[in-house]
């Protein structure tokens, strides 16, 4: 008697089994949903820790190429990326080329630029990469400002934190 009676409190089988069927269904689909919005809510927020200075691509970076070269001599520049190509064009002393982007979904922008004096000396380099291992350009090119400058003996960063311009690349 007593087994009876468990059997008819215990009664895993619902009353109702369509209602409750399409019931927990909908609320089986309710928690999905809840927990897809955290899941993407968490990733976006640790993108955000991961890379504050790239704030979802919003962080807009500078790049300038100045003449600082002496005796009133032009200087040719021609700078592009893969997908877009800057122009060629001649600097006079004191004068500059410059350009704004944003760094690309896949943090894989890379622009670079080929430089030549009159008599002929050049050099190419890149003037702006995604560093994934080190932080040797965002550190001097504070506040996503790049300056280059061509100078005599070759060309320089501008080390804006300590204010000083540094030798990176020599005339070739």
């Amino acid at each position: 008697m007593v087994f009876a009676h468990y059997i008819l409190v215990y009664n895993p089988k619902p009353k109702c089994f369509s209602k409750c069927n399409i019931s927990s269904k909908l609320e089986t689909m309710r928690s999905m949903k809840n927990h897809f919005l955290v899941f993407c809510f968490l990733f976006v927020l640790s993108l955000a820790i991961v890379k504050p200075t790239k704030a979802i691509g919003l962080e807009r970076w500078h790049i300038h190429i100045v003449n600082g070269l002496s005796n009133d001599q032009n200087l040719f520049v021609h700078c592009q990326s893969k997908d877009d190509d800057l122009g060629k064009r001649y600097l006079s002393v004191g004068t500059e080329f410059n350009w704004t982007f944003k760094i690309n979904f896949w943090d894989t922008t890379l622009f670079w630029c080929y430089l030549q004096k009159p008599n002929a000396e050049s050099v190419s380099f890149e003037a702006f990469w995604v560093e994934r291992k080190s932080i040797w350009l965002f550190y001097r090119c504070f506040k996503s400002n790049c300056i280059w400058t061509a100078k005599d003996d070759g060309i320089y960063l501008k080390d804006n934190p300590a204010n000083r311009d540094a030798l990176v690349h020599n005339w070739g």
